[in-house]
């Protein structure tokens, strides 16, 4: 069975339709989708060992079943340099969600590093009753929050499709290079498109997909968050 399945199979058998986010990640790999690197810690000292592995500058994330948005229950914190920051943002975090939700299963603390600023952008999937799963590409940040710009497609795509859904955005004169701003890997993200497209096409049982923000460089993308939802 692949990693996918497993996964998958694992999250069915606990009632739950959420990924964690490190469940989501591994998926993501799997099918040649960049993430950024990450650990899963189980105490304070795995958390500062696989931080020096990693390399700083680091963010930590809870990972709880419990705790779907992490942001808002104080469960993230980014930048940390050094390993005294690490080991107080631990303890921080703990806290911080033991007095949000004091009942929450905590599964471990996710070490991942912090991708450098870059070109953000969006990829989506959902699955539509009638057509089945769609993509959806579009620049992170305003452009997808306020200006709405993005565009879809329904899966599978062919590469001709993911060239086309990348130029249609009103934002695409941006991947290619503004000011001090490099062009970003306009196959990189094609790439994650047609990997998108062949996930959710092997695994129909996925109701939502986001990866947001994915940064994209010169040479070369990293997902920062994943985000997947199953059908029960």
């Amino acid at each position: 069975m692949d990693t996918a399945s497993e996964i998958f199979s694992k999250v069915r058998e606990e009632g739950r339709k959420f990924l964690l986010e490190p469940e989501a990640k591994s998926i993501c790999k799997e099918y040649g989708i960049p993430v950024t690197d990450f650990r899963i810690a189980k105490n304070e000292a795995e958390a500062v060992s696989f931080a020096d592995e990693i390399g700083y500058p680091v963010v930590l994330k809870i990972i709880s079943p419990d705790v779907i948005h992490k942001s808002d229950v104080g469960g993230v914190i980014v930048g940390l340099k050094t390993a005294e920051d690490v080991r107080n943002a631990y303890k921080q975090i703990m806290e911080n969600v033991k007095n949000h939700k004091p009942n929450a299963k905590i599964v471990g603390m996710l070490v991942q590093e912090m991708a450098p600023s870059s070109t953000e952008i969006i990829v989506g999937a959902i699955k539509d009753p009638q057509f089945g799963p769609a993509l959806m590409f579009g620049l992170g940040g305003i452009f997808v929050e306020v200006l709405k710009d993005v565009t879809f497609r329904i899966a599978p795509l062919t590469r001709d499709e993911a060239e086309e859904m990348i130029k249609e955005v009103r934002a695409y004169p941006l991947l290619k290079g503004y000011r001090n701003t490099p062009p970003a890997d306009i196959e990189a993200i094609v790439n994650i498109l047609l990997n998108t497209s062949r996930l959710v096409m092997e695994h129909q049982e996925i109701k939502e997909l986001d990866l947001n923000p994915i940064m994209v460089y010169e040479k070369g993308a990293k997902t920062v968050d994943a985000r997947i939802i199953l059908e029960l």
